[in-house]
């Protein structure tokens, strides 16, 4: 009884901290925007998907960045890592909780998405995020 009771007590508090956790990043660059976003298709923490869209340029056309089905946590460290690496090239990111989605998954664009590799592997240059 005091296991389950423990059990349910620790998952409660994961899941009030990750709820304080923006879900949701808009990056501004002069005239550009980006958006970074994790989306949970069920409301719960997996699946998951990070989803980066260009909305200055191609509102409307995310690129599927990640998946989730396994791993706790997973999007929401790769959001926090492309984020910090965005600011790091000049990017001003302002994140925030969007409000739960439950949505079909975006479609995983042909051109560049096999190219894309963890966050320590992504290699973009200020050019192709402004394109």
């Amino acid at each position: 009884m005091n296991r389950l009771l423990l059990t349910s007590l620790a998952a409660f508090i994961a899941a009030g901290a990750n709820a304080q956790e923006p879900t949701s990043y808009q990056c501004t660059f002069g005239d550009l925007t980006r958006r970074v976003e994790i989306v949970y298709e069920t409301g719960a923490q997996l699946p998951c998907e990070v989803r980066y869209e260009k909305d200055s340029e191609e509102p409307g056309q995310p690129k599927v960045l990640w998946r989730a089905i396994n791993e706790a946590g997973y999007c929401e460290e790769r959001t926090r890592e492309f984020v910090a690496r965005l600011e790091g090239m000049g990017w001003n990111c302002g994140g925030f909780e969007a409000a739960p989605e439950e949505a079909a998954p975006a479609p995983v664009q042909d051109d560049d998405t096999d190219a894309l590799a963890p966050a320590g592997d992504i290699e973009l240059t200020e050019s192709e995020l402004e394109d």
